[in-house]
């Protein structure tokens, strides 16, 4: 069973920044696609970052970024310049043909 262990998050003030790790248990190479999301309070689950094997990535937030460790299965979302608004549960999902296996979910709140 792939596993998908996420880390980072917590309390940051409003311009802060803040960086999220996630780690698979398997080759990130071996999925053609990976991803961040976030799910707001009360909000539906929302694509924040695609990260495709081979391509560009592809953030909906500029203010956010991305950057994979291949040798450490990792790979890590760069927030900078948080917003109240960017509080929320984070997650990252590791794709393949017919399967994902999603992370744990990291909470960030934005607060001063």
């Amino acid at each position: 069973q792939v596993q998908v262990m996420q880390s980072g998050g917590g309390l940051v003030q409003p311009g802060g920044s803040l960086n999220l790790s996630c780690v698979v248990s398997e080759n990130i190479f071996n999925f053609y696609h990976m991803a961040w999301y976030r799910q707001r309070p009360g909000k539906e689950r929302d694509l924040l970052v695609s990260i495709p094997r081979i391509g560009a990535t592809h953030s909906v937030e500029g203010r956010f970024g991305v950057s994979r460790d291949i040798v450490k299965n990792t790979i890590h979302l760069h927030m900078t310049n948080l917003k109240p608004e960017d509080t929320a549960v984070y997650f990252c999902i590791a794709e393949d043909v017919g399967r994902e296996y999603w992370g744990q979910g990291t909470q960030v709140v934005v607060s001063s």
